[in-house]
């Protein structure tokens, strides 16, 4: 049609996406671990290329282009001639590209109705392996950068999540154990006193697969071990540098009853020090310990920051959460070179702020979309806690310099908001702290 389709996430014109998509997908067939497996063992690569060339195509109209998407995929296969179940499989593709990203990045994997959701409505396995190479593909292709591995690991870890449902394999990304193969060495290597056995068995079978797949086995098992003698009040914390990120993971492991609040303490801690938080993930192990992880990049360092570093931030965490009475922290504004600037001058995508009361059981869940910027997180999560929330789920995702931050929360009690008065002021508060930071 002549058109420039453009939005904020995309860099590249609807054409040249789409080229790029198959480009990428091509490309994960030197890609190692899941990606790579997934790719080549894939039998009908000619139905997933044509479903990439397909799945942006209806956009340009007022009309959600999934939907106009899915009529231009039935019309072409019709055309040429396509047996009716590939027919199936690639009006699947087109109509459903978004689903996997939204879930992978916007909702708990820990929670199993959304992983069971999903098999069934994906169906069978050879369409899962397409609609997650295609997922890949689709956000490699947006712009550079976009795709990283904390996408990657989240995608891949609703794969493997969904297609354990569909085929009974539930190996570990870039393993070949599976997640039960990895607990049982947790368990056979772990040196504790027996009458402290049961507890840790069961410590193990709560580790979220995130976690197992995401921290190197060779770390997990001290800091299970640690975690288990942890007195009531007191924290612990690791942090170690991550090549692939350029970031660095800061772990901090609690009880749950220390934890309760904290989370934008936490965060206040890390903006404080300069570190610009790329995602952060809260992990509940059993019933009583949590641990926050943050991937953050400090900007005092242009690569790996030194152990002293590392150190003195990890600290500062902990005493965050150990002196719960102290002053909370204050970090100094970042600003533009050009005094002039904020943000509302070249951000075409305006601060959204979106509520969901139906997709988990227990929680409320609160995505924001605003504008990247240095401790955005800390007064999105401080602005909760002043609102009585609590977080029981964060996550965070930057594509470009826009942010989807992902949050499942409750009230004091642990129950779900249902006043609209409530939600109501939820929006406008948060509006209300991201606005002033412009």
């Amino acid at each position: 049609y002549c058109r420039v389709i453009r939005d904020f996430y995309h860099k590249y014109t609807v054409d040249e996406h789409t080229i790029r998509a198959v480009y990428h997908a091509t490309e994960f067939l030197r890609h190692d671990g899941p990606l790579g497996d997934a790719y080549r063992s894939l039998e009908h690569k000619r139905t997933l290329h044509l479903a990439l060339l397909l799945h942006d195509l209806g956009k340009g109209t007022a009309e959600d282009h999934s939907e106009v998407g899915l009529r231009i995929a039935r019309e072409t296969a019709a055309h040429l001639q396509l047996p009716a179940e590939e027919t199936e499989t690639i009006c699947f593709l087109v109509h459903k590209h978004l689903t996997m990203s939204n879930l992978a990045l916007r909702h708990d994997l820990n929670d199993p109705n959304i992983v069971l959701q999903f098999a069934v409505e994906v169906g069978s396995p050879e369409v899962l392996q397409m609609l997650y190479l295609l997922t890949c593909a689709d956000i490699s292709a947006v712009g550079p950068g976009v795709f990283n591995n904390w996408k990657l690991e989240l995608l891949t870890e609703l794969y493997l999540l969904t297609r354990n449902h569909l085929t009974g394999d539930s190996t570990l990304p870039g393993s070949s154990l599976t997640l039960e193969q990895r607990r049982a060495q947790l368990r056979e290597q772990a040196t504790i006193d027996e009458q402290d056995r049961d507890l840790f068995n069961a410590l193990v079978n709560s580790v979220p697969a995130g976690y197992l797949s995401s921290v190197p086995g060779e770390q997990v098992l001290p800091q299970l071990q640690a975690l288990l003698k942890l007195e009531k009040g007191k924290a612990l914390g690791w942090a170690r540098f991550v090549p692939e990120r350029n970031a660095v993971e800061y772990t901090i492991g609690s009880h749950e009853s220390t934890m309760a609040g904290m989370f934008h303490r936490l965060t206040g801690v890390l903006s404080s020090q300069r570190n610009q938080i790329h995602a952060a993930e809260i992990d509940r192990l059993n019933d009583d310990l949590v641990i926050d992880r943050f991937y953050a990049q400090d900007l005092n360092f242009a690569d790996q920051p030194p152990q002293a570093r590392l150190d003195e931030i990890t600290a500062k965490l902990l005493a965050a959460i150990e002196s719960p009475t102290a002053e909370p922290v204050t970090f100094r504004k970042v600003w533009q070179s050009d005094a002039n600037r904020h943000p509302g001058d070249f951000n075409p995508m305006p601060t959204r702020i979106a509520i969901d009361n139906n997709t988990a059981a227990g929680f409320t869940i609160v995505n924001v979309f605003a504008y990247d910027k240095m401790g955005l997180l800390y007064s999105i999560s401080r602005c909760l806690y002043d609102l009585k929330l609590e977080v029981h789920l964060a996550k965070i995702t930057t594509h470009v310099d826009q942010v989807v931050d992902v949050f499942y929360v409750t009230n004091r009690d642990g129950e779900k908001i249902e006043s609209r008065d409530q939600l109501k002021e939820i929006r406008e508060q948060l509006l209300a702290a991201i606005k002033e930071m412009e």
